[in-house]
């Protein structure tokens, strides 16, 4: 096993690894930018080293830099979270040449998978089934117009390198084909320093399902299940669960999807951890869509219900163990329900809402989990992704996990920025969602037909009372357990709607 591992990430992933790493008797070294000095990620850690200036391409994205840290701390083993580099070839041939471990799959194994053309053309090899589309990137705008009509309009443009809704265009008729190519390319290029994008035909309310996938060097792999990420606002994931209730509706997907999944991982030649993603129709045809080769931000909700820790698996996989269980031998058990907490304020387009948490009460209890990177009194920086923490909720079932998820929230409070709680409350309360009609645009929907929540109350009497709080706790400067028990008593004398 490795005696000190290198986490090449911040926020709320690099504390989830700084625990992971100490839970199994292994030194973590932290880096930060500029930006980042104070943050939870470099106060946990066992060891940490400053970068660069703010900018990701200066600090998180500085190949040279982050070896260069590596080297000086001597660390085995290097492991890059999620975005930033986790997904690029040449940082992880990088690590293997300077000596270290790149904790994920080989680089390869990223580049053959890291194209979605030339996975699709993969997936297509060993029989999965893709939506129906280009084989090569569209660099000719005559092959386009044809191929456009062949496929039936409405169809999708989309970064041939990259993901997250950068380089991603819906084209309903060929007269908006030629500026859509040019727009979509033009932002792949600044995104991804790849232009080049594909056409795909548009699936009419698809669901966004995901399938985990692990494995060994010695070639053993299982499937872990799938998680549903069909809420979606501009193609970024914002809720996910486990089961996809479409999936627990035709139990036969799961292995159908499993098997396609694996197919494609041995052809890649696989090994770590990845997630290979679909679309499904609502009727539970499915299509391959393509491979993230990393660690998924919404991991927490596989670990929920299978009872796997999938970071302690990549970590023994990666230092050269087999796989300790077989794919007979896992099981699911109950739902899990995820909310990505970001700092952004819905009433406002969800513009991002950077500045210094204030005050901070977070929600706990049985069946809570909380994967944060904030604290009271730290500033959310506007240079990055503004995620603060991920909420989970796990319970017997779906109805269930709802609710618990709804009270966590309701018992989430961060002052000082605006935050999408409230959003997840009303999500979580809308019909349409409780019964499970989901789709990769029912964000956009909800949106046209939402009444905001009236009762929720406005931040400032939100922070009188949270001051009240303090103040009642006989200590204005200490931290946030000392303003627990006010809080406590607060919430049981009928206010908890403030929270809302």
């Amino acid at each position: 096993m490795f005696r000190k591992v290198l986490i090449a990430n911040r926020g709320e992933i690099a504390v989830r690894l700084v625990r992971a790493l100490r839970e199994m008797g292994i030194a973590s070294v932290a880096v930060f930018s500029d930006a980042d000095r104070g943050a939870l990620h470099v106060r946990l850690a066992d060891e940490a080293e400053h970068l660069g200036a703010a900018p990701s391409a200066e600090s998180y994205l500085n190949i040279d830099r982050v070896l260069e840290a590596a080297r000086k701390h001597g660390a085995d083993a290097i492991h890059p979270g999620y975005g930033f580099l986790s997904e690029n070839a040449k940082f992880a041939a990088a690590c293997e040449a300077a000596g270290f471990v790149f904790i994920g799959p080989s680089p390869e194994t990223i580049r053959r998978l890291g194209s979605k053309t030339a996975a699709r053309a993969l997936a297509k090899k060993v029989f999965v089934p893709v939506v129906p589309g280009s084989e090569d990137p569209a660099t000719n705008l005559d092959q386009a117009r044809k191929l456009a009509r062949e496929i039936g309009y409405p169809v999708l443009l989309k970064a041939s390198a990259g993901g997250g809704g950068k380089g991603m265009r819906r084209v309903d008729a060929e007269t908006e084909l030629e500026s859509a190519i040019r727009d979509a390319s033009s932002e792949a290029e600044r995104a991804f320093q790849n232009g080049e994008v594909y056409i795909e035909k548009l699936i009419d309310h698809p669901r966004h399902i995901e399938i985990q996938i692990a494995g060994d060097r010695f070639g053993n792999l299982v499937h872990l299940g799938e998680r549903e990420c069909s809420l979606q606002r501009r193609h970024q994931k914002i809720i996910e669960e486990c089961p996809s209730p479409l999936v627990a509706r035709k139990p036969e997907m799961r292995a159908e999807m499993g098997d396609a999944a694996l197919r494609i991982a041995r052809a890649a030649g696989y090994y770590n951890l990845g997630t290979v993603e679909f679309l499904a129709d609502q009727h539970g045809s499915f299509y391959f869509l393509e491979v993230n080769t990393r660690l998924q931000v919404e991991h927490p909700v596989t670990e929920l219900v299978t009872g796997l820790d999938l970071v302690h698996l990549q970590l023994r996989i990666a230092a050269g163990e087999s796989l300790p269980f077989e794919q007979n031998d896992v099981q699911w058990n109950g739902w899990a329900m995820e909310c990505r907490v970001c700092a952004e304020d819905p009433e406002n387009q969800f513009f991002p809402s950077p500045g210094k948490i204030t005050q901070l009460r977070e929600p706990s209890g049985p069946g809570v989990r909380l994967d944060s990177g904030v604290y009271p009194g730290w500033t959310v920086p506007l240079e990055y992704d503004p995620l603060l923490a991920k909420l989970a909720a796990w319970a017997p079932g779906r109805d269930y996990v709802i609710r618990r998820l709804d009270r966590a929230l309701s018992e989430y409070a961060i002052l000082g920025v605006e935050t999408n709680v409230p959003f997840f409350r009303e999500i979580l309360r809308d019909p349409e969602f409780q019964r499970a009609a989901l789709h990769t645009g029912f964000v956009a929907e909800f949106l046209t037909r939402r009444t905001p929540n009236g009762d929720p109350a406005p931040q400032a009497e939100l922070a009188i009372a949270l001051a009240a709080a303090v103040r009642a706790s006989g200590n204005g400067n200490k931290q946030t357990h000392d303003v627990q028990p006010a809080m406590s008593n607060w919430l049981a004398n009928g206010r908890s709607h403030l929270l809302r």
